[in-house]
């Protein structure tokens, strides 16, 4: 048996907290946090279908974005996603297919942080 059951939250240090919850909530219209607590540097939006929610939390000063980590998220069409996302002004590289294993893309928030979507 595995330690651990399943992801809860995924975390995403952000610089601006706003900014962030126009983005998620809007843009990638993840809706109304389940957490929207500003003052504790913390919103949190339960995934659709799963079991993992994403949360964006307030980064310390001197802060830069990085792609250490990468949140990837299922969606149904990579290209058909891509577009929705390009038409909303985000900023996407090209859908990568790798034959008979993965279809992907990689897309980015306003403040630099690489995500990507699968499918």
């Amino acid at each position: 048996m595995p330690l651990f059951e399943s992801i809860n939250v995924v975390s995403i240090e952000v610089p601006d907290l706003a900014e962030a919850r126009r983005f998620y909530g809007e843009v990638l219209e993840f809706g109304e946090p389940s957490y929207d607590l500003p003052d504790a540097g913390w919103i949190e939006w339960p995934l659709r279908g799963k079991a993992a929610n994403l949360s964006v939390t307030t980064a310390a000063p001197g802060w830069q974005p990085h792609h250490n980590v990468t949140v990837v998220f299922d969606v149904e069409d990579c290209h058909v996603m891509r577009e929705r996302l390009l038409a909303k002004g985000v900023r996407c590289d090209e859908v990568i297919t790798i034959p008979g294993v993965v279809t992907y893309c990689s897309f980015y928030d306003p403040f630099g942080s690489r995500l990507q979507m699968t499918g």
